[in-house]
């Protein structure tokens, strides 16, 4: 089975795993994990595992997790959900969008700025040619 989380789900969890990193605090990311899922998703989830409590599994995950990395704790959810047979699909996050996102503003920057130059050489040569046509 596969379940997805949408790019506001993931990004709320990494600026939680964040947040628990700095204050070491992982209650407010435990209650983040939790609502990232629907109640569909939890229902399956708990069909799936041994003492059927998502709330144990999440509290566990974060038990397991050294705490360090914000990656790590999604490799970790990745691979317990993987466990019990669940492939977690995560969409990307707003913060790797906009890097792709400004890239590509930088491009299309980079070819007005090419484009106007282009214009302003033409416009510079036809102006010495109108200067040129005044003198006679």
């Amino acid at each position: 089975m596969e379940i997805y989380l949408d790019k506001r789900a993931v990004r709320q969890i990494r600026v939680s795993a964040q947040d628990a990193i700095e204050a070491g605090d992982t209650e407010t990311l435990r209650e983040d994990i939790l609502d990232a899922f629907t109640e569909d998703q939890v229902e399956e989830i708990e069909r799936r595992l041994d003492n059927g409590d998502f709330f144990e599994f999440v509290a566990d995950l974060l038990e397991e997790w050294s705490g360090d990395e914000v990656d790590e704790l999604f490799e970790l959810l990745d691979a317990q959900l993987g466990e019990v047979g669940v492939d977690l699909k995560l969409e990307k996050t707003a913060a790797a969008h906009h890097r792709y996102d400004d890239e590509e503003e930088i491009d299309e920057t980079e070819d007005e700025e090419e484009q106007f130059e282009e214009k302003d050489e033409n416009k510079l040569f036809l102006d010495e040619t109108e200067d040129e046509g005044d003198d006679d």
